[in-house]
């Protein structure tokens, strides 16, 4: 039996290529790092009107090297930009108007390379307890600071560093300012993994279908002959609610994908299956206000994601399957109707088959 894999589209794989981890940095010099992170954001901000009207990342490096003399930095604020626009251009109203931008982050990323040692910019050094951070400034020289992240990330830490240094291995960086100084570190998937996985006994076959929504979390269990093995929902309704926290929200319904995951694990699935977002180009906006902002403030991919990092960590088998037919189709109807489930356990039931599908493809 295959363990600890992902099977997904090519597009959805790019997705899942690294971990993003997190610390705290004082930096000696804070100004100078400002400095960098307004030049950025200036990039990005004025980027977006010229991407839209067609110009290519290649002219506006040229125009933009005064305000960010670092080919790095601006490469990969461009890039920022361009994933800006093109989330607007899929995000269409009703009415079929695009969704303005409004950019309140204030950060600077740069971009890793396995020829730059890890990345030319932003480098660190692991030490016992903290990590040493220089950053480059395009006028003048490095600025050094001290991260920290929790202990248990410092060993992936120095490995990371010891294939950074030999050429092998690259990280992307970002450096943030919400309410204080933060690094965020991209470290390679297979190295996370390599970390933090759990081993898991060897289960009975089963595949879980996953049905991600605002207000609740569907899971449906089948075995290899397509029979329903359990059901459960996962309700954290109050979050869809107006005024609620989003952060908040968010480690509801991420503690809630957790939950799930253990609970299978300890059940006898070997397999989960999520709906392949990647290939869902537009959200879909109704002419409901309550509803658009259940769709605004949703990170459905995000929720994505850590299922997905999560799953392999606790040593699932991830399977993302193309999510057409799965809402609104005869099928879904039918198993309505046949099975007398909701609509969001037909979903998941739906995604398991799918996933059962797959599965039967490739062996």
């Amino acid at each position: 039996m295959m363990r600890n894999r992902i099977i997904c589209s090519r597009e959805a794989l790019e997705n899942f290529q690294i971990v993003t981890i997190n610390g705290k940095v004082i930096f000696e010099d804070k100004d100078r790092v400002v400095r960098i992170a307004r030049a950025y954001s200036q990039v990005v901000k004025s980027a977006i009107k010229p991407l839209f009207d067609g110009k290519s990342i290649d002219e506006l490096t040229k125009e933009f090297y005064d305000v960010l003399p670092n080919y790095v930095y601006l490469e990969t604020a461009l890039k920022q930009a361009r994933t800006i626009t093109d989330g607007l251009l899929d995000r269409e109203d009703e009415k079929g108007k695009i969704i303005h931008a409004r950019i309140r982050r204030f950060w600077f990323g740069s971009r890793g390379n396995k020829s730059d040692k890890g990345n030319r910019n932003i480098k660190f050094h692991v030490l016992e307890d903290h990590v040493l951070i220089k950053v480059k400034d395009p006028w003048g020289k490095w600025v050094f600071g001290k991260a920290y992240f929790g202990k248990e990330y410092l060993p992936l830490l120095k490995e990371l560093e010891d294939l950074a240094s030999k050429k092998e291995e690259g990280y992307g960086a970002v450096v943030s300012f919400k309410d204080y100084p933060m690094i965020h570190l991209q470290i390679p998937l297979w190295l996370y993994l390599k970390h933090f996985s759990s081993p898991k006994p060897n289960g009975y076959g089963l595949i879980a279908g996953f049905d991600l929504n605002s207000d609740r979390l569907n899971v449906v269990v089948i075995n290899k002959e397509s029979r329903v093995v359990t059901t459960k929902t996962w309700w954290y309704s109050e979050v869809v609610s107006h005024g609620f926290l989003k952060d908040k929200a968010k480690a509801l319904r991420l503690n809630a994908l957790s939950e799930s995951l253990n609970f299978l694990s300890r059940i006898g699935v070997d397999y989960v299956v999520f709906e392949d977002l990647f290939l869902v180009k537009k959200r879909k906006f109704t002419r409901s206000k309550s509803g658009n902002r259940k769709v605004s403030r949703f990170a459905k991919k995000q929720l994505l994601v850590h299922g997905v990092i999560k799953g392999l960590r606790l040593g699932f088998n991830v399977i993302l399957v193309n999510p057409k037919g799965t809402t609104n189709s005869e099928d879904h109807d039918k198993v309505m109707r046949e099975k007398g489930f909701d609509r969001h356990t037909a979903s998941a039931y739906l995604i398991a088959l799918k996933g059962l599908g797959m599965l039967n493809d490739i062996k």
